[in-house]
């Protein structure tokens, strides 16, 4: 089932190297950059007019990648905000992170941020908008961790659309700015956008789109006004955490410090929409990233294609603010630090240490029986994807009589399951919400949609089964609980949500509240 969309040209390369702490040695402390790391909250690769998208304008993204560097090929471990952020603070893989592997745990105490490192290392530390969530980040000392830094939430303003965060993300970055006292600093600009829920025609009405600006709706959709202008909402949003952006670096320009800050642009997993946010697909996983540091990249301008893992992002840190990652109190990383990349000159393809990433997924939203999740493992190589469903008689996106809670509510969800009610067509229903074989393969170079699983394929099979056993091998060397046969200690962590054993009360008659979802999206018991 899955047709295709034009991405830039997949490469591969870069991987982790041990040499940290010696690097981190030779880093002096006047050197030290300042890092604004900028996270969108659900925003697509390749939806970014810096990637060739012609719907959605993003000109301070193309900015830092015009100004630094472009990459191709960035992939989150775990497509899910929790799970997602916890890897980028941590430098670990999901399955690595104990409770932090789910989706709104309670976060666990032995694992150290690198934003709490560099705040121990000399740097002032502060966030704005979303920064770890959702979940409980735990206590020291009596005090909420502050795994993000300082809260810097308390400058509002008018949001151009219903549903966009009032929170004035610039107004506050400018006053951790004020607040500064002259050392290095970290700040976490984390948009709510383009998070749903959002208003049904913004992107027409108030961002003066067209429907026909959409060159092509992907085929795991319905090509409709509806959907066309849920896209469009869904674009709109996307340039609102833009446009923020350009203030944040026109307010780093006018400060002075714009050369020395480090800056990072990305996404923490795909586009809520069905079938790509909380699965494990290419459009899932593969996100947006761009970098740009005046003093410290060689060559500006230049498009990378190394594969980038979100556990590189915590090493790199580490390393430019001098931190010894042995000495830190960070537990171990399979991440390396990207200063390769940053300090070559190197189009294309910059260092060969790796040519692969691993992904996968437990639990998300809550809404089968007893809280279970849906297990994944996979891994990207050589313009292929192989993903191994661990419990295929579970339903992907949760169960249909629980409203299907790990596929936020929309007028594109709510199309498609209309459609199936209705006896017009399953096809759409099928690739997002239907139950799914033990094996899934695609090649991601034809296919980037996913919507032809080749696993099936006798041409396919010893590829498949050496990347399984090479996905196998190297999850066992990292302790994953999964592949030694206690993989259901990820159900049984507690869901730090008021919605947990939703399944189980929901079934006995129990109303609550989930609205993050339409009503009718709740499919009658049978």
């Amino acid at each position: 089932m899955k047709n295709s969309l034009a991405l830039i040209p997949i490469l591969f390369g870069a991987a982790f190297s041990g040499e940290l702490a010696a690097k981190a040695s030779s880093i002096g402390t006047t050197s030290r950059p300042n890092i604004l790391f900028c996270i969108a909250d659900d925003a697509s690769f390749p939806y970014l007019s810096a990637y060739g998208c012609k719907w959605v304008k993003t000109p301070a993204f193309d900015r830092v990648a015009k100004e630094g560097v472009l990459f191709t090929n960035a992939y989150t471990c775990n497509a899910k905000c929790s799970p997602s952020r916890a890897s980028i603070l941590t430098g670990r893989k999901s399955w690595k992170l104990k409770e932090a592997a789910n989706h709104s745990p309670y976060f666990p105490s032995e694992f150290k941020s690198i934003v709490e490192s560099l705040d121990e290392n000399g740097y002032n530390v502060g966030f704005t908008g979303k920064g770890w969530a959702p979940g409980d980040p735990g206590k020291i000392n009596g005090e909420p961790r502050k795994l993000t830094g300082k809260s810097y939430n308390q400058l509002k303003k008018v949001p151009p659309a219903e549903f966009i965060s009032p929170t004035d993300y610039s107004a506050n970055f400018s006053a951790f700015l004020t607040e500064n006292n002259g050392k290095p600093w970290f700040f976490w600009y984390g948009g709510h956008e383009p998070h749903r829920a959002y208003e049904y025609g913004a992107g027409i009405k108030k961002g003066h789109k067209n429907l026909t600006e959409i060159d092509k709706v992907p085929t795991f959709w319905p090509d409709n006004d509806t959907i066309r202008t849920d896209i469009l909402d869904y674009a709109f949003e996307v340039e609102y955490f833009d446009s923020e952006l350009g203030k944040i670096l026109d307010i780093l320009a006018k400060s002075g410090q714009l050369e020395n800050t480090l800056i990072v642009v990305t996404s923490d997993n795909g586009m809520p929409f069905p079938g790509i946010k909380g699965q494990e697909y290419e459009m899932s996983n593969h996100l947006p990233l761009a970098m740009m540091w005046k003093k410290g990249i060689n060559k500006s301008g230049r498009v990378v294609n190394d594969m980038v893992r979100f556990i590189d992002f915590a090493p790199t840190f580490a390393e430019l603010a001098g931190i010894d990652w042995a000495k830190s109190g960070m537990r171990s990383t399979p991440g390396r630090s990207l200063t390769d990349i940053l300090f070559s000159e190197k189009d294309n393809t910059v260092s060969k240490t790796y040519d692969h990433v691993l992904i996968g997924k437990e639990r998300h939203d809550v809404g089968r029986p007893n809280d279970q999740g849906y297990p994944i493992r996979g891994i990207v190589k050589d313009g292929f994807i192989m993903l191994r469903n661990f419990e295929p008689e579970r339903w992907p996106a949760c169960n249909p009589e629980t409203g299907y809670l790990n596929c936020d509510g929309s007028p594109t969800k709510s199309f498609i399951l209309n459609m199936r009610r209705q006896g017009k067509t399953d096809f759409f229903w099928k690739y997002s919400f239907d139950k799914r074989p033990p094996i899934e393969f695609y090649d991601i170079r034809k296919d980037p949609l996913c919507m032809t699983n080749l696993a099936g394929d006798d041409r396919y099979l010893q590829l498949i089964s050496q990347m399984e056993k090479q996905m196998t091998e190297e999850l066992k060397s990292q302790g994953d609980p999964r592949m030694f046969g206690n993989g259901t200690v990820f159900d049984n962590y507690p869901y730090a949500g008021a919605v947990s054993n939703f399944y189980n009360r929901f079934m006995k008659g129990e109303q609550i509240e989930t609205p993050w979802v339409e009503k009718s999206d709740f499919e009658p018991v049978k």
